[in-house]
């Protein structure tokens, strides 16, 4: 089984006020669009499903958020922003109706565009919860508890900490943190060389793509997600330890009609060990009644 293959196709569109997008494209170009907002400081090469794309007639886009990758930065940008960005991407390359699936920290990446009017279905993978949220406030262990208290006090501060980060050290805090059902995955030689050449593509503009990224992802989320009304499932791993404090319960219960699927035997990797179920759910929905951008 392949986990990641490279591009079939590269390229950038401009944005309306000037800025470049980069973008990356797997499976046939007259596929159903599938949008991926791809996880913590990975660019846009960092697919998944490689072997399933084309049986399922996926149409498999991914994009740089700004300041990473081929993006152009945007200091100061916010999740509205961002949804903006993904609108004109879709207007761009002809992505209607675009089935959202956000990976890790790209979680609410997707919801924003879904909670924006954008997509005709939603996949939460492995989904950074919002961890700000009061529902949280006794469950996050203490490293965790400080970053969030020091983002809700001091956001400038905590994104001139985070710059200090890179990939190696984003490498290794995935590494160290998987179970060994993960590790099986990321030490596999080609999503190795997959991930860590997505993780240097993110940073080569520096550090302030993935600061700015954190610092929204770990504040408090500012769109409203009972707003969503299209379908979402959650996809968690039951041995994922890092990206929800409840593997998702109390999200899925905050989205409406949310589907909340808990898979045995994987931690963080599950976008990567089950493609095709998770695309499978995502496409069977966009005959959904009220799908569609609205």
């Amino acid at each position: 089984m392949a986990y990641v293959r490279a591009p079939e196709r590269l390229g950038e569109i401009e944005l309306p006020d000037g800025r470049l997008l980069g973008w990356a494209e797997w499976g046939p170009e007259d596929g159903v669009p599938v949008l991926l907002c791809p996880g913590a400081a990975t660019s846009r090469r960092l697919g998944f499903g490689p072997e399933a794309v084309g049986p399922l007639g996926v149409r498999l886009v991914s994009a740089d958020r700004p300041g990473l990758g081929a993006s152009t930065p945007s200091p100061g940008r916010t999740f509205a922003g961002f949804a903006a960005d993904m609108r004109a991407l879709a207007a761009r390359r002809g992505l209607a109706g675009p089935v959202l699936v956000g990976n890790s920290q790209g979680a609410p990446f997707a919801l924003s565009c879904a909670a924006e009017g954008l997509g005709s279905a939603v996949a939460i993978v492995s989904g950074a919860d919002e961890v700000a949220a009061p529902e949280f406030a006794s469950a996050l262990p203490g490293e965790l508890r400080g970053l969030v208290d020091r983002v809700a006090s001091d956001p400038a501060g905590a994104e001139r900490f985070l710059r200090g980060l890179g990939p190696d050290a984003l490498w290794s805090m995935v590494m160290d943190a998987s179970p060994p059902s993960d590790l099986r995955v990321y030490r596999d030689p080609y999503f190795t060389a997959g991930y860590r050449r997505a993780l240097e593509e993110a940073f080569a503009q520096g550090p302030d793509g993935y600061a700015r990224d954190t610092v929204l992802a770990m504040g408090r989320w500012p769109f409203d997600l009972g707003e969503i009304g299209v379908p979402v499932d959650l996809w968690y791993g039951e041995e994922d330890t890092g990206h929800s404090p409840d593997n998702g319960r109390t999200l899925a219960a905050r989205i409406p009609g949310a589907r909340l699927h808990t898979v045995p035997a994987v931690g963080g990797a599950v976008l990567w060990k089950h493609p095709t179920s998770i695309l499978r759910t995502a496409l069977a929905h966009r005959a959904w009644p009220h799908g569609g951008d609205h």
